[in-house]
C-alpha cells in the first residue's frame, strides 16, 4: 500500500528565485544555440531542471487533492 505524505501548503507554491531560474534559462539558452555547456555548468543545469520538475509535480498533484 503507498504511503501518503503530507505536503505543507507553502512548498506546494514554491517557485526558484529570480535569480536561479535566470541563471537556468541561460544555461538552457546557451546550450539550445548550440554552445557547449561546460561538466559543471551542464551538471548545474541537470540539478536545476530536476528541482523544477519536482517542483512542478507538487505543484500538480496538491492542484488534483484540492479539487
Amino acid at each position: 500500500m503507498p504511503e501518503i505524505v503530507e505536503i505543507p501548503l507553502e512548498l506546494t507554491c514554491f517557485q526558484l528565485p529570480p535569480a536561479v531560474e535566470n541563471r537556468l534559462h541561460f544555461l538552457l539558452d546557451r546550450q539550445d544555440n548550440g554552445y557547449p555547456l561546460s561538466s559543471e555548468e551542464r551538471q548545474e543545469a541537470e540539478g536545476l531542471v530536476e528541482l523544477v520538475e519536482f517542483l512542478s509535480l507538487l505543484q500538480l498533484r496538491s492542484t488534483r487533492v484540492r479539487q
